[in-house]
């Protein structure tokens, strides 16, 4: 039994801090010569219930401030499930309440996803159109504080409950993001978010391009869309940047029209019913088509899965930055009526057996985030060139004539028209990683090296 003496106390902790001092230089050394895992015995558990239920009945019968059994369990279970892993947690009735409110009804939110990178709370993504996105928040943007909470030691769930709100309401955010010299204060008004997964543009009509901002259950059927309207497309360059991730079956399916067996990606856990493998069928696969897969830190789970699958199975060549590194796999098990854990039971392993957790997807090339400087060679102007650009400075001429002669003519008939279905030369170069991209997707093209 544990009897209370001070001289026992701080000869305890004197011992505490000396073995913890001692194990801590010496836990690098034996790291690597780790024992494999071992099931606990009858008798170890035993003496580890034991140990649980006397410590547990020291502190309610000595602590300071009065606590019963059961929240000091519920704060033991926080404290555990917290110190698995950053997606474990344990549920009491509110946020297990709450949990159901969240994915039954409707709330308003900003638009960013989240997780947890070295014990900080990191935006992996904003999602394109969103509040979150029209403020101003980055990938890889840490959050500090969520109007006056601070988020250090903050679990994520904990986080989103306070980011969730009624439509129309706002919050700020104090983020930490890198190279800005101090902390940045971002103000947000939440909203009902709706979400258009998949953007599809050409790139000089034999690119198709097509933007998968989240993964949600349209996703393959917007891509197969795409494909079949522009079925004449030379290559194809899917841009999975800032993309948090989504439904599983999405990414599978995704994967799975371009690749016709193998695994595309494989779930294991402890039980026997986590293992599961997804496997590619031949049934309709584009096998020949070039591929070109953008991705940066703010790609996460759902897209990891597709550029690592892909990257592995030789169909595509990935560019951009390393990824998020979000590879786990988590379920809600009710306990009771009223409480239920949220625990992570497996994790993805891509084909060649790699797993994403924690390393993310390295791209075959690293293109980092930038704008191409171009200049015009004036002398480079030929003949034919020429003679359109004088035709089009004599027909603005014209115009402006006619304008002129017209008062009532609005100034908004000045506006150039802009086609947003196509990416011009100009925005190619607004964007490195994009214009990597299709150089890469050309010389793929050429030298028929996409294909299978």
């Amino acid at each position: 039994m544990i009897k209370k003496s001070k001289k026992v106390i701080l000869a305890g902790l004197a011992s505490t801090l000396t073995v913890a001092y001692l194990f801590g230089s010496f836990a690098q050394a034996k790291d690597s010569t780790k024992k494999a895992y071992q099931p606990s015995s009858a008798k170890e558990k035993l003496e580890a219930y034991i140990k649980f239920t006397q410590i547990l009945n020291v502190i309610e019968n000595q602590y300071v401030d009065d606590i019963n059994a059961t929240d000091l369990v519920d704060k033991a279970l926080e404290g555990l499930l917290e110190n698995l892993d950053s997606h474990s947690s344990f549920m009491n009735t509110k946020e297990y309440k709450d949990l159901s409110v969240q994915t039954k009804g409707e709330f308003g939110g900003l638009g960013i996803s989240i997780g947890m990178k070295e014990g900080a709370l990191t935006v992996i993504a904003p999602i394109k159109d969103t509040p979150a996105d029209k403020a101003g928040v980055k990938a890889g943007d840490i959050i500090l504080k969520i109007n006056d909470t601070a988020t250090i030691g903050m679990n994520i769930d904990d986080s989103v409950k306070l980011m969730r709100g009624k439509p129309d309401t706002s919050l700020v955010l104090t983020i930490i993001r890198k190279k800005e010299p101090k902390p940045l204060k971002i103000k947000i008004t939440r909203a009902i978010i709706k979400i258009q997964s998949v953007y599809v543009k050409t790139i000089e009509d034999d690119i198709l391009y097509v933007h998968i901002t989240s993964f949600d259950q349209k996703v393959v059927e917007g891509v197969k869309k795409a494909m079949k309207e522009h079925n004449a497309t030379k290559g194809m360059i899917l841009d999975l940047r800032n993309n948090p991730g989504g439904l599983l079956d999405q990414a599978v399916d995704l994967v799975d029209l371009f690749v016709e067996e193998g695994a595309i990606v494989s779930q294991k856990g402890k039980m026997k019913s986590e293992n599961i493998s997804y496997k590619a069928h031949k049934k309709d696969t584009d096998k020949e088509t070039p591929i070109v897969i953008i991705v940066n830190g703010g790609s996460a789970s759902a897209s990891e899965i597709v550029a690592g699958a892909l990257q592995d199975f030789n169909r595509s060549i990935v560019i951009g930055e390393k990824t998020f590194g979000k590879g786990s796999v988590q379920v809600v098990m009710p306990i009771g009526e009223d409480e239920a854990l949220k625990l992570t039971v497996a994790r993805y392993y891509l084909p060649s057996g790699r797993t994403i957790q924690a390393l993310g997807v390295t791209p075959d090339i690293i293109v980092h985030l930038g704008k191409i400087d171009f200049i015009e060679d004036p002398v480079l102007l030929k003949e034919k060139d020429l003679k359109k650009h004088l035709e089009g400075e004599l027909a603005k001429i014209d115009v402006t004539e006619t304008k002129s002669s017209d008062g009532n003519v609005s100034a908004e008939n000045n506006e150039t028209v802009v086609d947003d279905t196509i990416i011009t030369e100009e925005q190619l170069y607004k964007d490195a990683q994009l214009k990597s991209a299709v150089d890469i997707l050309k010389a793929l093209i050429i030298t028929h090296k996409g294909r299978k």
